[in-house]
């Protein structure tokens, strides 16, 4: 049953709407003044208040800037028969729900209140999803670095200064992208996260920046982009050395002029994003090859951040496995569990290619496949933490091959298109022209001019 308090000076007026709203249902509460009502407000929960403006003592106003001070406020309703615009906007600006003028309508009070609990509920459940998530903005780890880290954090999330997050993969770059936005002005505003590696090259543009219907086969309605988004927010471009030339370009330019034009539209769209961007590469040997604009990189390069692989922090191994065996043994509704000293000992001996990722894994695949067991053993790690695990040089050669040759094809179909003139190619890739030589140069390709 839904707690209402009344606050009217009326006693005619509070009975009547005391009267009602048992009839439907709720439990309804009547006060006299503003004081009575916060007296009440301290007492007990509730979650709508019908406040009057004008009362004895302490006015309508003053009792609502009161009551939205209060931890977890309840939402207010404001009531007067002597409204004016003025009035409403200010109690709108004070926090106030609604405002409705007397002789009220039964009818329309009923479905203020019905809309203003449903405003409530929603806000509690923002609150508890916002608790739930939270965990994705703890970086946890006693290291050196790990402490550093956290205190480097601590120091520059407060500002609008634009991120550049260094990292392998599996290391945990999103979590401290996370952690910034977190701690920043914005951490009440969206956080918009873009894996620029997973987008296909003909979807990204649109993906950042939206498009208009028709724009293109395929486009059947508008799309909002996510820097429209991640307006008054955060923008996380995860991988961002994968992004392609043409998109960089546009990127650059939004960044510049804090505004951009959706794909097929004329009309720009000015947005406030502070952007926070991730890679597992050399982006200073990425520009030597042409992959990267180096102006870009000096737009995002304003913090740059490094996280540290795991191979260079064992000393985080225990702790990490410990606390991912706490959340894994209660998603899967799991007594809690320990893990033995000489399992921790073969964690550690591991150099985790994957990282905290490939330990998270590891971690949550013993809680799945041994549902009886109550301490987990060196017997009940895979196999694979048993060998070494360093990465060999030549893994990612077949990859970077391929990509090469993407790259150098993508290239040579442009060169054609623009009859082999170097300039307006690199104009059409979104590059100085100096860059596309030495990338020609990298792939083999010979220049005609």
């Amino acid at each position: 049953m839904h707690n209402i308090l009344i606050v009217d000076d009326e006693a005619s007026i509070r009975q009547s709407l005391q009267g009602v709203l048992e009839d439907e249902g709720f439990k309804a509460t009547a006060a006299e003044s503003g004081e009575a009502c916060l007296d009440a407000l301290r007492k007990h929960s509730y979650e709508v208040v019908l406040l009057d403006i004008w009362l004895p003592g302490m006015d309508g106003l003053d009792a609502l800037e009161k009551i939205r001070a209060l931890d977890n406020p309840p939402e207010v309703i404001m009531i007067s028969g002597h409204g004016t615009i003025e009035t409403a906007v200010r109690a709108t600006k004070l926090g106030a729900f609604d405002f409705l003028e007397k002789p009220l309508s039964i009818e329309r009070t009923l479905i203020v209140i019905k809309n203003a609990l449903d405003a409530k509920r929603l806000r509690k459940e923002n609150r508890e999803l916002k608790r739930q998530l939270s965990p994705k903005s703890i970086i946890a780890g006693d290291s050196v670095p790990m402490k550093a880290l956290r205190q480097q954090i601590q120091i520059m999330a407060p500002t609008s200064g634009r991120v550049l997050i260094y990292g392998e993969s599996g290391t945990g770059k999103e979590l401290v992208a996370h952690a910034i936005h977190t701690q920043s002005l914005r951490k009440d505003q969206m956080f918009v996260e873009v894996n620029c590696a997973a987008i296909p090259e003909d979807l990204i543009e649109s993906e950042l920046f939206g498009h208009i219907k028709g724009s293109f086969p395929g486009a059947t309605a508008q799309k909002e982009g996510t820097f429209q988004k991640a307006n008054e927010g955060t923008l996380f471009l995860d991988e961002i050395g994968d992004m392609s030339l043409k998109t960089q370009a546009k990127v650059l330019r939004t960044l510049d002029e804090q505004r951009f034009i959706p794909v097929g539209g004329d009309e720009p769209i000015t947005v406030d994003v502070r952007v926070i961007a991730s890679t597992n590469k050399d982006l200073e040997e990425e520009i030597a090859r042409g992959n990267f604009r180096e102006d870009l990189f000096y737009r995002l390069n304003v913090l740059p951040f490094s996280v540290p692989p795991l191979r260079e922090r064992k000393e985080d191994v225990p702790l990490l496995a410990r606390h991912f065996l706490k959340e894994f043994s209660a998603t899967y509704g799991r007594r809690p569990r320990e893990i033995t000293d000489d399992a921790i000992d073969t964690l550690m001996r591991y150099s985790w290619p994957g990282n905290v990722r490939e330990l998270r894994n590891v971690i949550e695949r013993i809680v799945i496949m041994n549902p009886t067991a109550i301490r987990f053993e060196r017997k009940h790690l895979p196999p694979l933490v048993h060998r070494d695990g360093s990465r060999r040089a030549g893994d990612f050669s077949t990859l970077h091959q391929a990509r090469a040759a993407y790259e150098r094809d993508y290239i040579l179909k442009t060169l054609d298109q623009n009859h082999g003139n170097v300039s307006r190619t690199a104009e059409v890739l979104g590059l100085e022209r100096s860059h596309l030589y030495r990338k020609m140069k990298t792939l083999g390709i010979a220049a005609k001019e």
